[in-house]
This record gives structure tokens, C-alpha cells and sequence, in this order.
């Protein structure tokens, strides 16, 4: 790390640690004096190559005099970073400003040994992303022809570059504002290289087991048995310094003793240990560690786990855990089963993610109660690093994998779990089992904030994303069995078969109550002919329900059926696995529960009929959200995001800590300005006479209203005036109403334009400690104050994701045309709350806005008054740079 007291001005919120192509990570930093021996030897090591593409000359190292220039930076008009793999400085890149203050100079020198492994595009995003702060427009580059590799890290960027020869040397401009396509590139390398470091920690050749142990019931025993019952296909090493042998394999005293490479440490010491072994997996080069020691979670555990994990990534090591259950892959050709889960599992194409050990245990119960094989398991425990973002980006790639089903008590990053889950549920489906306290308890041991979002907001989160989230453990598996039997149902018609009309309507009834269309078939199956007649006709009819295109999914709900067993039935309906659209068998009424809830010959059982529609629902609805095309809404015009940008760096400039300002009248409109968000302009009166001539300024007719935030929208309570023609009504409503505020404490009246009539509306953005920008809408009054009507959304918002945010509050029905009134100006609501998304998800350090009351007309909107909050946030960790998680 660094020192901080180098320079009072040390932007530390720019130091990251990043992942690298091929899986591994490294920790970047703003350089400092104190780097200029490391990177002189960086220097000495290179190829006079290298040295003469970077300095368009040959120099065995660097003098004095560079050192110093180098090293020596103000963070503003000269910026440099270094990439570091343990003290080893393995990349360097900065900037200069030149003679225009809105154009620098950029260059990078990357050490051989790591070239090819990304660092200049990631160094190249973060000096961007500090150039924009300090107000640098575009970089300029000089690049030798011959430097293809440098050349390609600018084009391929994602950047407009514009290049031309210049004496021999090529000469790149480019704006370095984020694009589209910029952001694309950033994404999919974030992607492949994060996705990457979880295949290697799933996938690795080699294991160690730090803390193997010979005592039946300890961790270190547990684990390395199951790795070795598990045929574990890559080389297996047992570290203990009190034992040569352990399972029947040699014991090292050390890691650092291991002959051979280690992919893989799985660590098993106590925990005021592992700070030695992380160490010491270091000094080997070890790959990515395994924590399944716990307790860390007090707060002192939480410094520990920071420690942990800073000494990990700086050493090029990803974690998952600490207090990990483990990790499973059931790919033959890895068979590992690093965990304490007695065995293996049965491959599958189910991938698993957990958090906590305990909710890992009952995960893996579930699992192994209801036979459903996996391709591979992730227990995160603490998550202190390995969080389900990374999972989620494995998943995505992973061929093996066909669905994802992952527990969350947490999440680390809310816009980029927004993002990535979006993206693979496009693929695949997404299930997630999340308690309705989520977010608003703090799990034990997890360094996360809690929301301070209505808890319907996290729903419309995952709902947005395409997420399917289910309440428990026993209803994410219920949701896993179908979709990992069936594609998801092509639309709502089901029809249920049973050997009971009395049954399948029951199961019809359920299925009404939520979005399937049901219908029972009339034909109720006759067992009474024995099995030899019986299984032909049961395969007959579901063959013709099969075929039906009309019939989306088919329930065979079944009672106990004499002289014909439960196995002989499933053996039957089990010719229809895998006939594109899903087959539910019910079993119910059985006192015989060797055939539970689960998966049997290939086809998803339930012993109730309700589960069963229930997540057959939850297929149909994933399916309803891959079916709507979810275009990026389109800019609108107006729109000076740099503008407020700098408006907002003055505002917050002086505010500390987490402390909020509130902006007045005057603020507030500048800033919503920006974005084209023209707020109707009123002014506070303390007379009479100074309501006159405001009324006069602002123009005829106006409203009264009371200078206080709830009052002045209670047009019951006495606190509006409204329609307010001539200067004696003025007059006398003023002397009336002050004295009737007088009992509420109201010392002030406020005169405002008069808006044209309409439907008020109100629209909420904050900054959620746990979700992100979070956008709500309802209608003002008794449908948000008494009834909590609103409908929650995350910035940035699709055209789908806008359409329902107005659609879904109950009272919206008034927006459409209601009890003979018209319908409201539908597009100009829309154009207001696609601006305020976009200024939200701009602008983190808006922290709190509220637009109340929007009076939306039949033709246009008025905003009548908003208030602005902003603060000085924590640096986002998902802008146009890579950075894991803090």
C-alpha cells in the first residue's frame, strides 16, 4: 500500500485492485516518490525493445532526474499510476496536461513478463476516469508504428480516435467521455477476465490442503478425504508441519515446500494463522485460496477480513470466503469436491452460489433430498472478495451450467449486479431466493450497508433485471427442477391430466390465481384396467397434450393409483423429458414418501399441487420477461450532464463525511435545469404586499400556499389557494390563510404561478446504500401517504422498465382516462421521469430528490417543486474503469 502522508492531495479513492486476463489480480495506485526504485528495476528488466517503443531511444535505466519527474506528481495536472504484484511494480502509465487545459498526453510502459495480460487497457481506463475529473477532455498519444500492441490497446478502447503521421511517429487524439462502445469493451473484459478467475478457482490442476489433518472430524480431515473420494483429477497436496504422511499422501511442512505448482490452496488453519499462510501462498505463487476458516465476524474479524484480502489481490490471488462451505465441480474431467458435503453431487446443469456456510448446508441438503445434479457449486461464505457478481460471470460462460440458483443475504456492487444479471438471464435463467428482511438487517460478518429503500423496491430490482425471486430455499429448488428439466413454458395455457376431475380442478384453481391460463381435461384418466392397459392410455394422453401447440405445459396430477406403482408411472411419463415444453408430475395423497418432491427420471415431481403451479408460475414469468424486447431509452434533448457535473462539484465540494445538503429554490432549478427539468418558480412572501407584487412578477393567476413542505400540498388542510385572479381576492386569501397556518406553526406564504389542472404526481430518486438509483413514482395523496402505491424501479431504465413504472402503481388507472376525465399527457410524464433516471444514475451525489407535486395535464406537466439533497459519496465502483469490490 501507500503512505497517505506522501501528499495531503492522495486521491486514494483511485487505488483499486483489478483483475487481469488471465484470472489473476493486482493492486493500482496513484504512484508516489517512494515507487522509484521499483520502477527502476522495472526499467532495468526490460528488452531494449520494450525501452526503445517507450522512450524512442535505448537507456539502461533511468536517470535521477526522470526518477523524480516520474514519481513526483500533483494528481490533477500530472497523474500516474503503477500496477503492483506484490512490492513489484509491473505496469506504469500517466498523463500530462498540455498547453489546452482540456488536453493531456498519455503513456504507458507495461514489464514484459505481464505483457499481453491486459494492464495498459486497464491502466488506459483509469487514468480516463481520472483525467474526467479533473476536467481533461481528450488524450493525445505518440505511438512508434512499429508499438502494434499499443497502437491496438488505444483502438481497440472503444474510443473515436483519430490518428495521422507526424515525423515518423503515429499521433492519436481521442475524447475520452465514455461511449457506448467504450463501455462495451470495458464490460466484456471485465467479463472474460472475472469470469476466468472463478474458472481457475473450479477448475484448477493442482490443490493444497494448508491444515490437513489425520484427526477423524477436524475441517483439514473432511477436506482432503472428499477431495480424494471425490477422484479429484489434478495433483493433490496435504500441508501439515506435524505429519509426513495424511491420507495416504506425503505432508509438506509448508506450502512453500510443495514441489509442484499449486492452483489452488483450500486453507484449514486456525485463524490467527492465516495471515502466515496467506503469505507464504504468496511467496509460491499460488493461484487462488480457499478460506473455510471462520470467525470473522465480529468487527474486529472485519479488519481481518480487509487484511486477508488486501494481501491476496496484491499477491495476484482471488478468495472465496472466509467461513467458505467450499467448492464443488462436478465436470468429469475435475471431479472436485472441496467441501465438507460427504460426497459429490451428481452432475447437472444447475449452477449453485451461496453465501453463509449455514445457508450453504441447507442448500446442499435440499439439493441432495430433491436429485438435482449440478455442474458446480459456489459457497462464498463471508464474501469478503468471490462475491455472486463473479459467480453470475463464471455462470454465464460455463457450458456446463443451464440454469443459475444462487441464495443471497447481501449484495457487494447493486448497479453491477443490476447489470450482469440482466445480461444472463437474456441466456439463461436466474433464480434467487431472497428472506423479505434483506437489506434491512446486516448478515454477521458481511462488510455490506443495508438499504434504506421500501422493501418493494428490491422486488421490482431482481423483477427488472429478469431475476426470478422466490422467498426460500424449498421454492428455489422447486423453480430449479423445472428449468432444469424444460425450457421455460412458451406462454400461459396449461392444461392439468389427472385420474381425478376433483383434483385437476383444485390445481386449476391455483393455477387461475396467478398468471396461467388452466384448463382440467375432461378426460379423467381410468386406471382400473390394469397397469398393462393403464401406462399406454396415461402415455397416449400426455402424448396428444405434447403435441398440442395450443398447450404450453402439462400437469399430470395423479392419486394414488392401486396395483400400479409410483416408479412404473414416472418410468412411463419419463419418455416425455426433454419434449420442449415443461411436464409436472403431482403425487399426491401418498404416505409412502420414497418418492418425494424432486426430480425423478428426468422430470420434475411435487407431492403438492400448489408448489407445483407455483413454480411453473415462476417459469411463466421469466418467460413473459424474455418476450419483451428491453430497448435503451433513447437521450432526450436538453441534456447537459458535464454541466451538472461541474454545478454539483461546487456544491459538494465543502461537505463532510457523509453529511447531506439541502439546496434551496435557486440551487435546486440550476441543477435540474441541466437536465431540462424546468421547475415552476414561486418566491415566499412575509407580507400582503410582498405577495401582490410577487403575484404581479410572476403573472396572473396564481396560488397561495403554505411555506412548508407537507403543508403546501394539503389542499384540505388549508394550505393552498388556488386560481387566485386579481390583486383584493389575493389580499383577502392572504390575511385568512395566515392566520390559519398560524396554528401550525406556518410563519411564511409562498405565491406561485398558477399550472394548468391535471392528475398530481410524485417522483422520488435516491441513492440506495444497497440497490443503487432508485426510482419511484406515484400518485400524490391518500394513494402514496395512506396506502404505499408505488412502483419501484433502478436506474438506467429500459422502455419496458419505464412502462411499468407508470403502469404499476393500482391508482394509476387515473393517468388513462378515469371516470370521464381525460387521459394525461402520457409521453411528456414519460420524457420527465427518463430525465430524472438519467440525472440519478449520473450523478451518485444527488442523493435524495423528490419532484411533488407533477400536475401532468392532457397536454404537458408542471413541476411545482423539488427538493435536493446531495452529498460527497463514496467513488462508484462501476464507472468506465475495472475495479473489484472494496
Amino acid at each position: 500500500m501507500v503512505d497517505r502522508k506522501v501528499s495531503a492531495a492522495y486521491p486514494a479513492h483511485w487505488e483499486a485492485d483489478v483483475v487481469l486476463r488471465d484470472g489473476s489480480t493486482a493492486h493500482l495506485r496513484p504512484i508516489t516518490p517512494k515507487d522509484a526504485q521499483a520502477l527502476q528495476e522495472m526499467h532495468r528488466q526490460q528488452s531494449e525493445a520494450s525501452v526503445y517503443l517507450r522512450y524512442f531511444t535505448y537507456k539502461s535505466q533511468l536517470t535521477p532526474k526522470e526518477l523524480e519527474r516520474f514519481t513526483n506528481v500533483d494528481h490533477t495536472s500530472r497523474v500516474a499510476f503503477v500496477v503492483l504484484r506484490g512490492a513489484k511494480v509491473i505496469g506504469v502509465g500517466g498523463y500530462d496536461r498540455l498547453d489546452d487545459p482540456t488536453e493531456a498526453e498519455v503513456a504507458f510502459n507495461v514489464s514484459d513478463e505481464y505483457h499481453g495480460s491486459g494492464i495498459a487497457s486497464i491502466l488506459l481506463e483509469h487514468l480516463a476516469a481520472a483525467g474526467r475529473e479533473n476536467g481533461i477532455e481528450k488524450f493525445t498519444a505518440e505511438v512508434l508504428p512499429e508499438n502494434r500492441k499499443m497502437l491496438t490497446v488505444f483502438s481497440e478502447a472503444g474510443y473515436a480516435v483519430a490518428r495521422h503521421f507526424e515525423d515518423g511517429v503515429v499521433m492519436l487524439v481521442f475524447p475520452i467521455d465514455p461511449t457506448d462502445k467504450s463501455r462495451s469493451v470495458m464490460e466484456a473484459r471485465e467479463h472474460r477476465a472475472e469470469a476466468k478467475s472463478v474458472a481457475g478457482l473450479l477448475a484448477p490442476a493442482s490443490v493444497a490442503v494448508i491444515g490437513a489433518s489425520r484427526s477423524w472430524g477436524t475441517l483439514g480431515y473432511d477436506v482432503l478425504n472428499r477431495l480424494v473420494e471425490s477422484g479429484f483429477t489434478g495433483a493433490l497436496y496435504a500441508v501439515n508441519e506435524q505429519a509426513f504422511e495424511i491420507g495416504g499422501l506425503p505432508s509438506y511442512g509448508r506450502i512453500t515446500e510443495v514441489p509442484g505448482p499449486v492452483d489452488l490452496a483450500i486453507i484449514c488453519v486456525p485463524k490467527e494463522r492465516v495471515l502466515g499462510v496467506v503469505d507464504d501462498c504468496a511467496a509460491h505463487g499460488v493461484k487462488g485460496l480457499l478460506v473455510m476458516t471462520a470467525g470473522y465476524e465480529s468487527d474486529q474479524g472485519l479488519r481481518e477480513q480487509r487484511e486477508l484480502i488486501t494481501r491476496a489481490r496484491i499477491n495476484g490471488m482471488r478468495v472465496i470466503g472466509p467461513a467458505s462451505l467450499g467448492l464443488q465441480n462436478t465436470d468429469p474431467d475435475v471431479q472436485l469436491n472441496a467441501s465438507v458435503a460427504q460426497q459429490l453431487p451428481a452432475p447437472g446443469n444447475i449452477g449453485f452460489f451461496s453465501q453463509s456456510a449455514a445457508m450453504g448446508v441447507l442448500l446442499h441438503g435440499v439439493q441432495a433430498q430433491r436429485g438435482l445434479g449440478l455442474s458446480s457449486a459456489i459457497s462464498a461464505g463471508l464474501r469478503a472478495d468471490v462475491s455472486g457478481n463473479d459467480a453470475m460471470q463464471y455462470f454465464e460462460d460455463d457450458e456446463h451450467t443451464a440454469v443459475v440458483a444462487m441464495h443471497l443475504e447481501s449484495f457487494g456492487n447493486p448497479r453491477k449486479f443490476s447489470r450482469i444479471a440482466r445480461r444472463l438471464s437474456g441466456s439463461k435463467p436466474v433464480i434467487v431466493a431472497k428472506s423479505d428482511v434483506m437489506g434491512l438487517r446486516l448478515p454477521p460478518g458481511h462488510s455490506v450497508r443495508t438499504s434504506q429503500a421500501p422493501p418493494a423496491a428490491l422486488n421490482a430490482v431482481l423483477a427488472q433485471a429478469g431475476v426470478i425471486r422466490v422467498g426460500s430455499v424449498e421454492q428455489l429448488m422447486d423453480v430449479a427442477s423445472v428449468l432444469c428439466t424444460s425450457p421455460a413454458p412458451a406462454g400461459p395455457n396449461l392444461t392439468v391430466l389427472s385420474n381425478s376431475l376433483t383434483l385437476a380442478e383444485v390445481t386449476c384453481d391455483v393455477a387461475v390465481s396467478r398468471t396461467l391460463s388452466a384448463a382440467a381435461d375432461e378426460r379423467e384418466l381410468d386406471f382400473s384396467l390394469g397397469q398393462s392397459r393403464a401406462l399406454p392410455l396415461l402415455r397416449e394422453r400426455v402424448q396428444q397434450l405434447v403435441q398440442d401447440a395450443t398447450v404450453h405445459s402439462v400437469i399430470i396430477a395423479l392419486l394414488p393409483v392401486p396395483g400400479i406403482s409410483d416408479n412404473a408411472l414416472l418410468g412411463e411419463l419419463g419418455r416425455f423429458a426433454g419434449c420442449g415444453k415443461p411436464v409436472l408430475v403431482v403425487l399426491s395423497g401418498r404416505s409412502d414418501r420414497s418418492i418425494g418432491t424432486g426430480v425423478h427420471h428426468e422430470l420434475p415431481v411435487f407431492t403438492s399441487p400448489a408448489a407445483a403451479v407455483r413454480a411453473l408460475d415462476k417459469a411463466h414469468g421469466y418467460r413473459q420477461w424474455l418476450n419483451v424486447e428491453h430497448d435503451a431509452l433513447p437521450e432526450p434533448e436538453g441534456i447537459d450532464a458535464d454541466g451538472a457535473e461541474d454545478y454539483l462539484k461546487t456544491l459538494t465540494a465543502q461537505i463532510p463525511g457523509t453529511t447531506l445538503r439541502e439546496l434551496d429554490y435557486d440551487q435546486a432549478s440550476t441543477l435540474l435545469a441541466h437536465y431540462g427539468i424546468p421547475v415552476l418558480e414561486s418566491q415566499a412572501v412575509n407580507s400582503a404586499d410582498e405577495a401582490v407584487a410577487a403575484a404581479h412578477r410572476l403573472g396572473w393567476p396564481v396560488a397561495l400556499k403554505a411555506d412548508d413542505p407537507y403543508l403546501r400540498q394539503r389542499l384540505d388542510l388549508g394550505g393552498v389557494r388556488l386560481n387566485i385572479t386579481d390583486e383584493p381576492t389575493l389580499r383577502a386569501n392572504y390575511a385568512h390563510m395566515f392566520q390559519a397556518m398560524g396554528q401550525w406553526g406556518v410563519q411564511a406564504l409562498e405565491v406561485q404561478s398558477m399550472a394548468e389542472a391535471g392528475q398530481a404526481c410524485v417522483i422520488r430518486a435516491v441513492e440506495d446504500p444497497l440497490l443503487g438509483p432508485v426510482i419511484s413514482f406515484g400518485l400524490s395523496g391518500d394513494p402514496v401517504n395512506l396506502l404505499d402505491d408505488w412502483a419501484h424501479g433502478v436506474a438506467p431504465l429500459s422502455v419496458q422498465d419505464l412502462e411499468d413504472l407508470i403502469h404499476r402503481p393500482r391508482s394509476s388507472a387515473r393517468l388513462f382516462g378515469y371516470q370521464g376525465l381525460p387521459q394525461v399527457d402520457l409521453a411528456a410524464l414519460k420524457d420527465l421521469l427518463n430525465r430524472v433516471a438519467l440525472l440519478k444514475d449520473n450523478h451518485p451525489e444527488v442523493a435524495i430528490l423528490k419532484i411533488s407535486p407533477v400536475t401532468v395535464s392532457e397536454h404537458g406537466l408542471s413541476v411545482l417543486a423539488a427538493e435536493v439533497q446531495v452529498g460527497n459519496p463514496e467513488q462508484r465502483t462501476d464507472t468506465v474503469r475495472r475495479a473489484l469490490r472494496g
